[in-house]
Formats: C-alpha cells, structure tokens, sequence
C-alpha cells in the first residue's frame, strides 16, 4: 500500500493523533506526515503510506496557505488561545486602534522577515522539546529564523469586549508560525495578539478539496481507495522525466544516467519509465542524474 493520503484534521486532535487513527484505518504502520498542525489547527494534512512516506521530507518544505482570525489587544503564553492569557491592553486603547495601523502592521510582516518561533514550539532546545521546558517552568529563547510571507492580508474585522478580531489569509513558506504573526503583529501596534482560529487550505499543490474527513475515510468499504497513487503525487509535485528502457534500468539498480533532462528551473526530477511508473527522485550532478531517492 503506497501512496498520499490528505486529510481535513479536525481541531483538538495532534497530528500524531491523526496518523495514528489512520494506522488503524488502512491497517499499516508506515504512515508519516509532511507539517504539523497544533491541536487547535484544522484543515490540510499531507499524508505517507508506505514507500511514499519517503517523498514527505520534500513536501513539507513547500509553501502553505492558511485561514486565521488574529485577536488583538491581548496576549497568551502560547501565543494562541489555547494559552493562559498573560496581558489585556486598556480598552480605550482598543477602541482607538484604527484598521489602517493594522494594514501597517500586516505590510511590515509581509515579505523576508526574521520571525522568533513561539516559546511552546516543538523546537529543540538542549534536546528538549521548547514547549517541554516552558511547561516544565523554564524561560526559553528561540533564535529568530528567516520565513518568507508570500501574502498576508486582512478580512473582516470585529471589535469586542476589550478586542479586535481580525480575519487574515496567509501564504508563506514552511517553518513559519502563524501565531507568531499574531504576537507579531499585535507588539507591532503596542497592544499584544495572539490566534484564536487556524485552518490549513493548501500545502504545496494540495487543497481542501483534495481532502478527506477522518469520519468519512473510516467509513470507507476500501479505504484504501483514497489514496493518491505515489505516480500522481509525485507528477504533482516535481517537473517529469521519462527515460528510456535501458535508463530505466539504470535508476532501478540505482546507477547513474546522463543528465539529458531540460528546460527546469526546479532543481529536483521526478524520473518516470515508459510505462508510467515512478523511479527516483533526481538533481543534476554535472553531467549525470543524482538520485536523491530511488522507490523501485
């Protein structure tokens, strides 16, 4: 059994949670995920079965897409409601905050920035888990990484009680954390912020329309029927090469061929034979193919 699997997670479920219910579904034990989502997140989890578990290290370096509301005017330990809320700004201030100086903040989040990753990440610190060591009382600092903020845009807006909800739509590569633009964003305008929703449309060229509710795949006579075969997940992914007969057999026994393959600013193949199945994965190495993954 071989193939993805992508699935709506449903919020207050890990996503270990979700690929061990999917074990459980499709009866195998080798699935893995291609991008956490935090418990409270729903929406597109890129999942491998079998030898596709391999191709999940190259998707989760694409770019994503998410759906959020930011409340501003108030600041949490995780930087997301799941957190005790550590700050209130004064409600005069609040009430003052004008929707332009949010679209300011917003601009200055957009583009290359170098974002400090929240402290409750899963991000290792002296072998520990970042979010391990705050439960645990320890004061933590992540150094800031570079992400880049394809688009970051504003919605509807909503006062409340002491608050500003706003809706924003993001796209940005991977490694970035969309509660630390809300912290972000709100330390930008004097009045801390923190995430209070958070759904997944797309990671890289997979949508929600290409998912599936756990609910619905455990109902499934088959369910492996809903697999996306490894052959169209990787022509989805990676520029295609069709070699002929006697390279085939080069790339099955994992020797190279010469680089004949053009016209690609994508320096990663996904090398094909000429009866459509899916061999390797390749980079040109001078003038021969380098196989960064051979699955025949």
């Amino acid at each position: 059994m071989n193939g993805l699997l992508v699935i709506d997670k449903p919020s207050e479920w890990t996503s270990h949670d979700v690929v061990g219910r999917s074990r459980r579904i499709l009866s195998t034990r080798k699935i893995g995920h291609a991008g956490t989502l935090d418990p409270m997140a729903t929406g597109v989890l890129v999942l491998g079965v079998g030898r596709a578990t391999r191709l999940l290290g190259f998707i989760s370096g694409s770019d994503k897409s998410y759906s959020a509301t930011i409340r501003l005017g108030q600041s949490t330990i995780t930087d997301d409601a799941e957190g005790e809320i550590i700050e209130h700004a004064p409600p005069e201030v609040i009430s003052n905050v004008k929707f332009s100086s949010v679209l300011a903040g917003i601009a200055l989040l957009t583009g290359d920035i170098d974002q400090v990753p929240s402290s409750v990440s899963a991000i290792k610190v002296d072998g520990q888990r970042a979010y391990a060591k705050v439960r645990a009382g320890a004061e933590v600092h992540l150094k800031p990484r570079r992400v880049h903020i394809r688009e970051f845009t504003a919605g509807e807006h909503r006062f409340g009680d002491g608050f500003l909800d706003v809706d924003v739509e993001v796209v940005c590569s991977s490694g970035t954390y969309i509660r630390a633009l809300a912290r972000d964003l709100g330390n930008e305008l004097g009045i801390g912020g923190h995430l209070t929703a958070l759904r997944r449309s797309q990671v890289g060229p997979w949508k929600l329309t290409d998912a599936i509710s756990l609910e619905t795949l455990g109902l499934l006579e088959s369910p492996q029927t809903a697999l996306m075969p490894i052959e169209e997940a990787a022509a989805r992914v990676f520029p295609t090469w069709t070699v002929s007969d006697d390279d085939a057999v080069f790339v099955r026994n994992g020797r190279r061929i010469d680089w004949s393959y053009v016209d690609s600013s994508d320096p990663v193949i996904a090398i094909f034979d000429k009866a459509g199945t899916f061999l390797a994965l390749a980079e040109q190495h001078g003038p021969t193919a380098k196989y960064l993954a051979v699955f025949v």
